[in-house]
């Protein structure tokens, strides 16, 4: 069927008998050199060669002859490994690294039964991309080096998610269990990034489960309680005068923060700004925007004029003395133009964030937060496109999502009381900020929707 070109009028039949006996025929020839891995093999529950075996297999083989051994565990490239044996030969692989990656790297060698996919000589099989062949492969032949062997597929909890590697915002599924994080697949999503995620997003997870991550409240280097600490915070920021308040926000907070952040900034006549981050980007799906949620940023009224132009002005006022509080969430200043000899002269620093760097530890007041796979919210990515994500595992410790305790903060510093589930404050913040009127949090769907920016 599949070199049997189409024609008008033609009428097609998939479900006859003739039909069932061509594929059970097919089937078995796929069968007669593939080996019997499947207890070892990391297709097993996503094989479609299991599959059709079900649907169509023999209870016998037929074969008598000697089976035709190819190379096993072949080290193909830096993220893939090949089992020639395995290989059904569909040249899936060949045709999405030379039509859709660009890169011409893969080809058969050998006829007949001794057909063999390797990469070409002299070029390895090394793009951003290379691991969507793992998705593609039918069977077990191509594996992720990263995954090989880690965890059987039938016991992963999958979850909905967004990939927060840059402004893109690939639809993924993370694959969980037992609070540990073991992967990264691609979602399907037409109007984001189709079936396809590169490389580097695909293995930016293992920073979550990290051993250093921030797991306490902090009051002046000793361990709080979250209502002692924001209670404190509260009183203080309350006293503060009008204009000696500054934020740092962090673009790879979710629209919720990012919008309680600005009533908070509004309340306190704070000026506030983000943290730019540029990379390579490509013409596939990379964006050269390695935040996430940039043009949420900019709609929320973090930074209304161009990301990170107000730091030298942060950085200024804290140098004369009239920033006498700086407020920072998920950003290392330090790196970027407000020292620590700036710092130093803070009346208060508070600061939220995952992990610990030079910022957290001079900071009078340390909030725990969490990743995005240990919470719910939206991102707006580069195009306009409103995502929601959901929670894959539990933070370590007593690390809360951002959104939950700056909820807590704002009704203490402003008497207002709002939403206290992630679905009420974002229809709440959907009425609040004019490119999200009209949205709900139902309405999202698992793809999102595009909104002006």
């Amino acid at each position: 069927a599949c070199a049997t070109p189409i024609s008008p009028g033609m009428e097609i039949y998939t479900t006859t008998p003739g039909v069932k006996q061509m594929r059970e025929g097919v089937l078995e020839f796929l069968l007669i050199n593939h080996p019997l891995d499947c207890p070892i093999c990391d297709e097993a529950g996503e094989c479609k060669l299991q599959e059709y075996s079900v649907d169509y297999g023999q209870s016998a083989g037929r074969f008598v002859e000697a089976k035709v051994h190819k190379p096993k565990a072949v080290d193909l490239g830096p993220r893939i490994m090949l089992d020639a044996e395995r290989c059904i030969l569909c040249s899936r692989c060949i045709r999405f690294t030379r039509d859709i990656a660009g890169d011409d790297a893969l080809g058969f060698i050998n006829r007949g039964s001794y057909s063999t996919l390797t990469h070409y000589p002299g070029k390895p099989f090394d793009n951003n991309y290379t691991l969507n062949t793992v998705d593609i492969c039918p069977v077990g032949a191509l594996t992720s080096k990263d995954f090989r062997f880690k965890m059987r597929v039938w016991f992963l909890k999958e979850t909905k998610s967004v990939c927060t590697s840059c402004a893109t915002g690939c639809s993924i599924l993370i694959g969980s269990r037992e609070e540990k994080i073991y992967r990264y697949t691609p979602r399907e999503n037409n109007g984001v990034n189709g079936p396809w995620m590169c490389d580097a997003g695909r293995l930016n997870y293992k920073w979550i489960g990290h051993a250093d991550r921030l797991k306490d409240v902090l009051v002046r280097g000793q361990k709080s309680t979250w209502t002692a600490a924001l209670n404190e915070i509260s009183d203080k920021l309350k006293k503060t005068p009008a204009g000696s308040v500054a934020v740092v926000a962090s673009a790879r907070q979710t629209n919720e923060e990012l919008w309680l952040l600005g009533k908070l900034k509004s309340k306190l006549g704070a000026v506030s700004d983000s943290v730019a981050r540029f990379g390579e980007g490509d013409k596939l799906l990379v964006s050269a925007d390695k935040n996430p949620n940039t043009n949420g940023a900019r709609l929320t009224g973090i930074c209304f004029t161009e990301i990170g132009t107000n730091l030298p002005q942060i950085a200024n006022g804290i140098s004369s003395g009239k920033i006498k509080t700086l407020i920072v969430f998920g950003e290392d200043v330090t790196k970027h133009g407000i020292g620590a000899d700036l710092l130093g002269k803070l009346e208060t620093l508070i600061v939220s964030d995952i992990l610990p760097n030079a910022t957290t530890k001079l900071a009078h007041y340390v909030l725990p937060g969490c990743a995005h796979a240990e919470k719910r919210g939206t991102f707006t990515n580069t195009k306009g496109r409103v995502q929601k994500f959901m929670k894959a595992v539990e933070a370590p410790g007593d690390a809360r999502a951002e959104w939950e305790f700056l909820h807590d903060l704002v009704h203490n510093v402003t008497g207002q009381n709002g939403f206290v589930t992630i679905e009420g404050l974002f229809n709440q913040m959907a009425e609040d900020v004019s490119a999200f009127n009209g949205l709900t949090w139902q309405a999202l769907g698992d793809t999102g929707v595009t909104v002006q920016i």
